[in-house]
């Protein structure tokens, strides 16, 4: 979320395309607004990889309604999947992964060691979790309910104006009528391009920010596809010669996507711009990356390469 300069700051919702899946191969069509990144999501599988098994041209950036493709299918998705938590107990909770959430402030709010809490999920201390997740707390009851609005980390202080600004934004983005994942990764892609960032990498940062989801809304108040505070709508639409509403998806999309331009003008390194996105880059040079900032820039890497 642009800018974190909070040094006990927890990471966004990480989100990820799950591991390469293997034959055997099965035959979708292509309906309206989808995209090789959601197959890739839905398929467990790799965008390089249809591409790849397809013999798609120009990467596949063109892919039409009504097309067939060869995906992974679900017996490969089975047989190839990343072992998943055990079986959970009486005594477990599931809870489902929400923008913001991070495996320590999970151990946090439920009062589990986070080594126990990685285990049970059988995730080590570099996974990703990602938005809609479904996680095993251990000893936490029958149920974990997911609370109603963003849950700061523990060490946090969270003003009740913010808590009210939080509370105000989730309610104004439940009502609003939204675009879906496939829309969004589409409006992207193509603001990016418009813009001259690498749509990769834009894709990259909206994903572990949000999930892609213009609901979206953390315990800071940053909003949308881009995790927008009011601080970076107001450079955003600075950049943009205009004014922008972070609330609107398109506007929060360029805006987000104008700061990455921005930062990697300034920016010694993509790394670097990257770092900027998340902790701010007059923090970023005067301080030194933050661990958790490393920790961003490495996920976001991470799904880059994967895209």
């Amino acid at each position: 979320m642009p800018f974190a300069d909070v040094a006990a700051l927890a990471l966004p919702a990480h989100a990820t395309v799950a591991p390469v899946a293997a034959t055997p191969w099965e035959t979708v069509t292509v309906r309206p607004g989808d995209t090789l990144w959601d197959l890739a999501i839905a398929h467990r599988s790799t965008i390089q990889a249809i591409v790849e098994k397809n013999q798609l041209s120009g990467g596949g950036a063109l892919i039409q309604p009504g097309q067939k493709l060869l995906v992974p299918g679900p017996a490969s998705t089975a047989s190839t999947a990343a072992p998943g938590p055990a079986k959970p107990s009486a005594d477990d909770a599931t809870y489902v992964v929400r923008a913001g959430d991070t495996m320590g402030a999970l151990a946090q709010r439920y009062g589990v060691s986070l080594t126990k809490l990685l285990s049970a999920n059988k995730l080590g201390g570099s996974s990703f979790i990602y938005v809609g997740q479904k996680i095993t707390v251990p000893g936490a009851g029958s149920s974990a309910e997911n609370s109603p609005a963003p849950t700061p980390p523990s060490g946090y202080r969270y003003p009740s104006k913010t808590a009210q600004a939080v509370a105000e934004s989730t309610a104004k983005l439940a009502a609003m009528d939204v675009p879906g994942r496939s829309d969004i990764t589409a409006m992207i892609r193509a603001t990016a391009t418009r813009h001259g960032v690498d749509p990769k990498l834009a894709l990259a940062i909206a994903s572990l920010e949000s999930g892609c989801s213009q609901r979206a809304v953390s315990y800071t108040d940053a909003v949308g596809v881009m995790q927008l505070m009011p601080v970076a709508e107001t450079w955003a639409s600075e950049l943009a010669g205009r004014s922008l509403d972070r609330y609107d998806t398109q506007d929060n999309i360029t805006g987000g996507v104008l700061i990455i331009r921005a930062l990697q003008a300034s920016a010694d390194s993509r790394e670097q711009a990257i770092a900027g996105y998340y902790q701010g880059i007059y923090s970023v040079r005067t301080k030194g990356l933050y661990d958790d900032t490393k920790s961003y820039v490495a996920n976001v890497l991470a799904i880059y390469d994967r895209l």
